[in-house]
């Protein structure tokens, strides 16, 4: 099955209690491809200025992530530089430069435009609509926002969430969007305006999978040591949407299988700066990280008398 994803594909300076990287891969559309690619091939749509080292992602092209849709445009990529101190579920931007992106217009070819699944990353929701109406409907679309759209494209997001089965959100922003504080009231809320299913992460203490008569939980992975948390989310997502499309199997017990492949994708993400750890691991790595996460959550109903 055909996996299409939409989004940034940036360079990222990133320093955290454990160290630093400078003008390492970055960008929702990166993180996510380095994802979901160990699981089915990926069609990436982005841009990058010409100063972007393209040689750094030929290991993702190798991997089966289709680059035809990835613009190189004359000017400067887009970077962003950023600081977490030991609250490491939250970044402190210290500078962003939009550089080509800021003009960005996805442009779909055509090979891409009869995708089975679709994420649409974190970008302007007015971008992602616009994605939507370039492709043929796909069996599903996910997508992503975040509070700086929330706050700004209000209207637009609550368009998008129409056309869409899914989206995929931190607790902050879905108390943000839908001014409730309880969770379980902030999915149906977002339920009924459109999404057949609602994801909201809750970084190292886990993530929920909403839907119209069911509620799963999946937790984090007990890392000793996380290195960078930068792209979890967008890895998370990778492994969701690529578990997804591998199997083609919209079935309760799969989607759930399908957070726990997330889950585990977002887990090794963290453990180094940018995708250094997704261009390492294989799928014994992944297969028994999935294995573990049964073994978190694994136990025997107790007989009564």
């Amino acid at each position: 099955m055909s996996l299409l994803v939409v989004g940034s594909v940036a360079l990222d300076s990133v320093e955290t209690p454990f160290g630093k990287a400078d003008n390492v891969l970055g960008g929702s559309g990166t993180f996510f491809s380095a994802s979901a690619s160990h699981l089915t091939p990926v069609q990436l749509v982005g841009v990058v200025g010409d100063d972007y080292p393209m040689d750094q992602l030929e290991p993702l092209r190798a991997r089966g992530v289709d680059m035809a849709g990835l613009e190189q445009a004359e000017g400067e990529s887009f970077h962003w530089r950023g600081r977490y101190r030991h609250d490491l579920n939250s970044a402190e931007t210290l500078e962003t430069r939009l550089g080509v992106f800021s003009h960005f217009s996805p442009k779909v070819p055509a090979q891409f435009k009869t995708p089975d699944y679709v994420f649409l990353a974190n970008i302007d929701p007015r971008l992602q609509l616009d994605v939507l109406s370039q492709v043929k409907r796909p069996k599903l679309v996910a997508c992503d926002t975040m509070n700086f759209w929330i706050e700004s494209r209000r209207p637009d997001i609550l368009e998008l969430i129409k056309h869409v089965d899914l989206i995929t959100l931190n607790d902050g922003e879905a108390r943000q969007l839908t001014d409730c504080f309880n969770l379980v009231k902030a999915a149906r809320w977002i339920m009924a305006r459109g999404p057949r299913m609602v994801i909201i992460k809750k970084g190292e203490h886990g993530a929920f999978l909403f839907k119209e008569n069911s509620i799963f939980f999946a937790p984090a992975y007990p890392l000793e040591e996380v290195f960078d948390p930068t792209g979890a989310g967008d890895s998370f997502a990778g492994g969701f949407m690529g578990y997804l499309a591998r199997t083609n199997d919209m079935s309760d017990a799969n989607l759930r299988r399908a957070i726990v492949y997330g889950s585990a994708m977002g887990s090794f993400a963290v453990e180094k700066f940018s995708v250094q750890r997704l261009l390492e691991i294989n799928a014994n790595d992944i297969a028994t990280r999935v294995s573990e996460f049964r073994e978190l959550v694994a136990f025997e109903e107790e007989l009564r008398a």
